[in-house]
């Protein structure tokens, strides 16, 4: 089994780093604030009794976001929790994690500076646990998306459409090994980089029509 899925990167430039900057490196500045950890996600939406995968609960958030003008708090969170969880739970453990990943999320995209990240596990786990959880959180996007979305069949920009069906492709990732180590790591390492670049991409490529949004299609 391998990583057979490779989106066509031709329509998202993944090279706009400041001049100077050296090929291969991460070259945007460090967020405001430090990235929220990705196992604490986890252990929040655990403990609330949510089943969700932290990185689907994160492309939720950044669906919806992209998708709505009006988008909040208390609505990305009736999507991942459940009304009665039969488990006692400290709310500062469970509700602040998401909190910042909801606020940090948010003012990420709208700084447009390409800081923006995907919310994965970290390098220390398996290949295989990276995978899924990439196919996961673009998954979750494309519900976030369309859940929240208000738009008409055909409304959308061409290249919003043309990412969001890579997406779609990205949410079947398949498992890995068949291929060395060094080749799953790379293709592994360009699809996140493509998600990170087209998620911030379809933000800003909606940002004309999330502002003609009426505050009811917004919240609706």
């Amino acid at each position: 089994m391998r990583i057979t899925i490779e989106p066509d990167l031709r329509g998202i430039n993944l090279d706009k780093r400041p001049p100077g900057a050296a090929v291969g490196v991460r070259w945007y500045d460090t967020p405001m604030n430090a990235p929220i950890a990705f196992d604490d996600v986890a252990r929040a939406l655990d403990a609330s009794g949510s089943t969700v995968h932290a990185a689907e609960a994160h492309g939720c958030l950044v669906g919806a976001l992209c998708a709505r003008r009006v988008y909040l708090p208390a609505e990305w969170l009736e999507e991942l929790l459940p009304e009665a969880t039969g488990r006692a739970h400290d709310p500062q453990l469970t509700l602040g994690p998401l909190n910042e990943l909801f606020d940090q999320s948010r003012a990420v995209l709208e700084a447009q500076e390409m800081e923006f990240e995907p919310l994965l596990p970290p390098d220390a786990a398996s290949l295989g646990e990276r995978v899924e959880a990439l196919g996961a959180w673009a998954q979750g996007f494309l519900y976030g998306f369309g859940a929240a979305g208000p738009f008409r069949k055909g409304s959308l920009p061409a290249d919003v459409a043309e990412v969001l069906s890579d997406f779609a492709e990205v949410a079947r990732a398949g498992a890995v090994g068949s291929e060395s180590a060094e080749v799953e790591e790379t293709a592994l390492a360009e699809l996140v980089e493509f998600v990170r670049v087209g998620a911030q991409l379809i933000y800003d490529g909606l940002a004309d029509l999330r502002a003609t949004q009426a505050t009811s299609d917004a919240r609706h």
